[in-house]
């Protein structure tokens, strides 16, 4: 099979790969997710989409991005069943990244050495602003790093920070506008101060 890279329109062998997309809540990683998949499927190659069954915030069965854009998908439980569902896959998307075990990085690995493109997109930090899940292992073996970025919504520079605005210290809690929002660093210091009140 012939892949092309959208960097490199040089025909090229076929060669697994590993794309991160990271960046805060807001930032666009599942609406840039959803456009190199929904490209891979126009080029005729065969896709395969994953999410943590966890994430259930706008569909069960799909990828949706906060713009409504979706693309059908596989939940699973964990990152060891994403195996289960890739032989015969040229390209697999795995989004939420940061919800999945810390075996998500032997999964893309294996994937990528079977001359798999998988494309994985995530937080890569919690609202605490320290790195997530297998996000920073992921970051570390890819061939490719996309870092996207919000919009703060208290001076409009670039956010790069998923402030939560309810209390709660869990690590994993879904949520939407109503319990984060994107915020640049300064903002994000500010924010953080005024929440230790």
């Amino acid at each position: 099979m012939v892949l092309y890279s959208e960097d490199n329109p040089r025909e090229t062998n076929r060669r697994g790969r590993i794309e991160v997309i990271c960046g805060s809540m807001f930032s666009g990683k599942t609406e840039e997710l959803i456009r190199r998949l929904k490209r891979a499927k126009f080029a005729k190659q065969r896709v395969e989409i994953f999410k943590p069954a966890v994430d259930t915030r706008y569909s069960e069965q799909e990828v949706v991005s906060h713009d409504s854009n979706a693309i059908a998908s596989t939940p699973v439980d964990s990152s060891a069943s994403i195996l289960l569902f890739t032989s015969e896959i040229d390209v697999v998307g795995i989004d939420e990244a940061q919800f999945f075990d810390m075996g998500l990085v032997d999964v893309c690995n294996e994937l990528a050495n079977n001359g798999i493109r998988v494309i994985v997109a995530g937080l890569d930090m919690d609202f605490k602003g320290t790195p997530f899940g297998p996000m920073p292992g992921l970051c570390a073996i890819a061939e490719e790093v996309s870092k996207v970025h919000a919009i703060c919504v208290k001076c409009g520079n670039l956010a790069n920070f998923s402030h939560r605005t309810v209390k709660n210290d869990k690590q994993f809690l879904l949520g939407e506008t109503e319990q984060y929002e994107p915020l640049c660093r300064s903002c994000y210091s500010e924010a953080i101060k005024e929440d230790k009140k």
